[in-house]
């Protein structure tokens, strides 16, 4: 194949694929259709975590000084006058002299905003400092509360939340009736005022705006806007507005297992795994040792059958021979000097037995006189210990 051949069929190949691609491109270009699509992203950074966040911002806008905290860590003396206090929380956690510290600066001219303990199950006898010193007492939770803004639709607030009633204390304004309870109360403390709400989650962030779905809840809503506005009227925009949003944080060991049992989890089974192929593996269970014995008769008596068993029954009759002899020598020296019948008369004489017996017991026995094997050393050994 020539040159010329191979470069006509190369520029072929090449002019087929640029016609390919171009087509294809044409083709995505035609049909593509540039399309704007709004995506909510979650919130993040201090809006994740601060359920005050939308009233916060909405604060600033109007012009009013605000600072929000996660916990009540403010010293009470470093609250201004006019200033108002939110506390977003369980009041509970608030101990007398912090509740005591408070009412004093909410008589020289400040504004507590605080809400009764959520919760459906509540002791009768549980100290609630704030609430107790305003004369209020905390019942049941009751049915919800109609509210209703000119020129809105319907509505409704603090459903399933905690109400009170007043003791000796008459309110500057009320929300509620003596029967089921109160939902609010703004009660004159001195130079300053008091609201005490049912619920305060109508001061939250609601949730967002997801595709078609408008943002709802919270601050979103026109009657929660209006009721914020009345609950923070007081001292509004004359002094430092103060939201906390937890009076107590949740415990650490209680965030880890609740939120960090991705990470954990994984961790403790590869720790099991770990100790269990580290274990030591045992085998079926063995039958108790039998205890050491240290009696010197069974000693004795085994080594005996021993020695009996294997034919050395003449050594145990030697040895109970000579232990008889050993001590006549020393008891009847006499009788241990004779020797022959003159001694077998003797130790007959001494012991009153019949002297063919004690012959025969005086003679070493053979390996075909097993019978009298055992005689012969009960003999020895009985006239040993008479003597």
């Amino acid at each position: 194949m020539s040159e010329t051949t191979r470069g006509a069929k190369g520029g072929l190949i090449a002019l087929a694929v640029g016609t390919c691609v171009f087509v294809l491109v044409a083709w995505f270009v035609h049909t593509y259709e540039r399309v704007e699509r709004t995506v909510t992203l979650p919130p993040v950074g201090e809006a994740a975590w601060n359920p005050l966040y939308v009233l916060k911002q909405a604060l600033k806008a109007d012009g009013v000084r605000v600072e929000s905290r996660p916990r009540f860590n403010l010293p009470v003396s470093a609250l201004g006058p006019r200033d108002t206090l939110v506390l977003l929380d369980d009041p509970r956690y608030l101990d007398a002299a912090r509740a005591q510290a408070l009412l004093d600066w909410v008589a020289r001219g400040g504004h507590l905003v605080v809400r009764t303990p959520p919760g459906a199950r509540l002791s009768q006898h549980e100290a609630m400092p704030v609430l107790d010193a305003l004369g209020l007492q905390v019942k049941d939770p009751g049915a919800c509360e109609p509210f209703q803004v000119e020129g809105d639709e319907r509505h409704v607030e603090f459903c399933r939340a905690r109400r009170f009633v007043f003791a000796e204390v008459e309110p500057e304004l009320s929300w509620g009736n003596l029967r089921d309870g109160y939902v609010y109360a703004r009660l004159t403390h001195g130079q300053g005022h008091v609201d005490v709400l049912a619920d305060v989650d109508f001061l939250g962030n609601g949730t967002r705006a997801r595709g078609d779905r408008p943002a709802s809840g919270g601050l979103h809503d026109i009657p929660h806007r209006v009721l914020a506005r009345q609950i923070l009227a007081p001292n509004y925009g004359q002094g430092t507005m103060h939201l906390v949003y937890a009076v107590q944080m949740p415990s650490l060991w209680r965030t880890v297992l609740a939120r960090g049992w991705p990470v954990w989890v994984p961790l403790l089974v590869a720790l099991l795994g770990w100790l269990w192929a580290r274990a030591q593996r045992f085998g079926p269970p063995l039958p108790a040792p039998q205890p050491a014995r240290r009696s010197l008769l069974e000693h004795v008596r085994a080594s005996g059958e021993h020695l009996y068993r294997y034919g050395k029954g003449p050594l145990l009759y030697a040895a109970a021979r000579k232990a008889f002899l050993m001590r006549l020598r020393r008891r009847d020296p006499v009788a241990a000097a004779l020797s022959g019948e003159p001694q077998v008369d003797a130790l007959a004489r001494r012991f009153g037995l019949p002297a063919a017996r004690l012959r025969r017991a005086l003679q070493v026995p053979t390996q075909r006189e097993r019978r009298e094997f055992a005689d012969r050393i009960s003999l020895l050994m009985h006239m040993r210990n008479r003597l």
